[in-house]
Formats: C-alpha cells, structure tokens, sequence
C-alpha cells in the first residue's frame, strides 16, 4: 500500500484481531526490528526495550487486572466515549486473554521532572510504539494501546514478567492478524480548525 493510505488507515484495532491464527515469531522481529528504527532522545536512546509474551497462562495472569481496572475505567468514563468505541473496548477486554502476542513496550528507568524530562523520557518510546503499529499493519496485523493496568496495578504485571522496579512499562500491546484489510481514514476535525499561524487562536 502506498505511504498515505498506509498512515490515514492504521487504526486501532479490537473487534478484528484475529484470535485463532498464530503470529509468527520472524514476522512479529520484523516488525519490531522495523520499529526500532524511530527516533528517540540521544540520552534515552539505549533505555527503550520489548517484552513479547506468548504464553497463555501467563496471558491470563497479565489478562486479570486489565481487565478489572479496564471496566473501573468504562464505568467511570464511558459517558465520555462514542458507544462503538465502548463496544470495542469492552470487547478487547473480554477476548484480551486469547489474543496469540501481548508486546510490552518499556522504558529503563522511571519517569520524574516537569514537562521536559517527561516528553523525553515518553516521546522517546511512542515514536516506537507507532512505527510497530504501522509495520504491523504492512503485514496484515493489529494492534491497539492497552494501559489500564498502569493506573495502579503495574507492579502487579511486572511481577509476572520479571520487570525489574526500575523499569517503566510504557504501553502493552495485544498482537494479532486482523479479520479484515479494509481499514478507512477515521474521522477528525478539519486540519483549518485546528491549526494556528503565528499565534495561538489565529487560523
């Protein structure tokens, strides 16, 4: 697919993940290989690291307390979401277990100071994290940000995984092929109403 058709339709994807077709360990390294390329701040560039999970009773483990602190998260805040989009949610959790790849995009270290040590320390794993969403889609796969347990149970996950307490997990991602290609750009506002020149509030 050509490079525009590829960054307006990578989508976050849910509903479509394939549950029963494994993910083959050379194509998902590709894909990671391929991420790894991104950008990241020159200090922090070495700190940035994967963790794939296969295994499905560990899947389980990791599944439990998303999945609890994922519905605190829907009952407090799904006013503020579309219904489809809360449908999709709540569909991922239910299924989350029996997705074949979590990957766990993570940080060494962990994140303090104002505003710019924490865009170095985050923006230098999201380009990453979105170069591997967009690898993936090249090749058929999906993914969608999974960060519930982050809120209070990501001491609980690193447990699991061995992280070690100096280690920031950034975001987990549930890894599958999708049922469908025919992704479509989704709806944003208008690039003249969000956009100023010069100063703020001047279109």
């Amino acid at each position: 697919m050509d490079t525009e058709t590829l960054l307006t339709t990578t989508r976050s994807v849910r509903r479509k993940l394939d549950l029963e077709r494994p993910v083959e360990p050379e194509v998902l390294e590709d894909c990671l290989r391929i991420a790894q390329q991104a950008p990241a701040a020159g200090a922090l560039l070495n700190s940035f690291r994967w963790l794939v999970v296969r295994d499905p009773e560990l899947k389980a483990k990791i599944a439990a307390p998303i999945r609890e602190e994922g519905r605190k998260s829907h009952e407090a805040y799904s006013h503020l979401a579309s219904n489809r989009t809360m449908v999709s949610a709540r569909h991922l959790l239910d299924v989350l277990d029996r997705v074949p790849v979590f990957v766990i995009a993570c940080m060494e270290g962990r994140p303090t100071g104002g505003n710019a040590a924490l865009t170095a320390f985050y923006g230098s794993a999201y380009p990453a994290i979105w170069s591997l969403h967009l690898a993936l889609r090249t090749r058929g796969l999906g993914t969608t940000i999974v960060g519930y347990h982050l809120i209070s149970r990501e001491r609980e996950v690193s447990d699991l995984l061995g992280i070690p307490e100096n280690v920031t997990q950034i975001a987990l991602m549930p890894v599958a092929y999708t049922t469908t290609t025919q992704f479509r750009p989704a709806a944003r506002p208008p690039i003249g109403d969000i956009t100023y020149h010069d100063h703020w509030g001047n279109p």
